[in-house]
């Protein structure tokens, strides 16, 4: 057999596109997803809220949100590093 450049006719071993194919999600699975994905979202921010508004002043209201966000930022720091470690 003669040596051939990549890309060039004829294919040694035929691809299956059905197989390709089945491999990426359906649209109704990608919209399922997303759901979920919302649903969560939401729920934690509900639930954020909740704790907001069961705070006595307008004070404490903007203290329990500074720690919220210095939670969040503590615990996105440390999902960052465990993420830069393992890749």
């Amino acid at each position: 057999m003669t040596e051939r450049r990549p890309g060039q006719w004829p294919v040694d071993e035929p691809v299956d596109l059905d197989a390709v194919g089945a491999a990426e999600p359906s649209f109704d699975q990608l919209y399922m997803q997303r759901q979920k994905e919302r649903a969560l979202h939401e729920m934690v921010l509900d639930s954020i809220r909740h704790d907001l508004e069961q705070q006595p002043s307008p004070v404490c209201v903007l203290t329990a949100a500074r720690d919220w966000c210095s939670r969040i930022t503590a615990a996105a720091e440390d999902i960052a590093r465990t993420k830069r470690k393992t890749a």
